[in-house]
């Protein structure tokens, strides 16, 4: 890894940077929060120097999709995938080398997941902090996209089909080439600047509750995270994406990517050109 630590004349020495990003245990972690991981994940890299202070080098990652649909998928499909044990956060987005997964590749299908990327002020590759990946952290980006995102794994676009083999088929067909016949809806990214996330978002879990107001996962020990401005929950102001905001026009897209509380948002396809065009700035 090749980083240019901009922080070193803040305090933070090169070994104690060298020790945070080889154990990702010095970040904190509380399963099935990933914004909350994230947004502490970005003060962390400021205040120890592994970012600049004010966080201008470092963007917030939104991965989820269109609809917020769960994959189109037949209650029979979904029994017999429960029977073979192939079932698993059978949700919305496959990404890999994730370290919940119970499978050799790590693919898993989350609801939604967000991420940290880093400008190399060395001009190097960004790197990627992803503290749910088992790849080396953080990961050049170009790595992040082949291994975790693969835009190569063919995803059907259209929400509306399903899966209607026989049984036989559904016994014993390999589990990602049933996933592979199962409708997903196509992956979109919002970036939005860690200056301005630090000071607009806000959470106060009200989504990781059911209807009875229990917990559907415990939440963080921390206290829920307010905005400057008082604002306790705009998290779905975040997650819900729309393909029809993508923006391809890469000479405005970066003016709103400073600018605009909510960021930008792009294709898959567009994230390493994306940050490719931030680094030559």
């Amino acid at each position: 890894m090749v980083l240019d630590w901009k922080g070193a004349d803040q305090g933070a020495t090169t070994s104690t940077m060298e020790q945070l990003i080889s154990d990702v245990s010095h970040f904190h972690h509380t399963p099935f929060y990933c914004e909350e991981n994230v947004y502490l994940l970005c003060k962390k890299l400021c205040t120890d120097g592994i970012a600049n202070a004010e966080g201008s080098d470092i963007f917030v990652v939104f991965i989820s999709n269109e609809k917020k649909q769960a994959c189109a998928i037949s209650y029979t499909l979904l029994f017999i995938l429960s029977l073979r044990g192939d079932l698993f956060n059978m949700t919305k987005i496959p990404l890999w080398n994730q370290k919940a997964s119970h499978r050799a590749d790590g693919v898993i299908l989350w609801d939604y997941h967000v991420i940290c990327i880093q400008i190399n002020q060395g001009g190097g590759p960004p790197q990627v902090w992803d503290l749910d990946s088992s790849l080396p952290f953080p990961s050049p980006l170009p790595s992040y996209i082949s291994e975790t995102i693969r835009p190569s794994f063919k995803l059907f676009s259209d929400f509306n089909r399903y899966l209607c083999h026989t049984s036989f088929l559904l016994f014993y067909t390999p589990p990602m080439e049933l996933y592979r016949l199962v409708s997903f809806e196509i992956r979109l990214f919002r970036v939005v600047h860690a200056p301005i996330f630090l000071r607009c978002f806000a959470s106060d879990r009200r989504h990781m509750k059911d209807s009875d107001g229990n917990w559907m996962q415990e939440p963080p020990q921390h206290e829920p995270i307010v905005a400057e401005d008082g604002t306790v929950h705009n998290l779905n102001e975040y997650m819900n994406i729309s393909a029809a905001n993508a923006t391809t026009d890469f000479t405005s897209i970066k003016h709103e990517l400073y600018t605009q509380k909510h960021g930008v948002v792009i294709k898959e396809n567009q994230l390493e050109e994306l940050f490719s065009q931030i680094a030559l700035q």
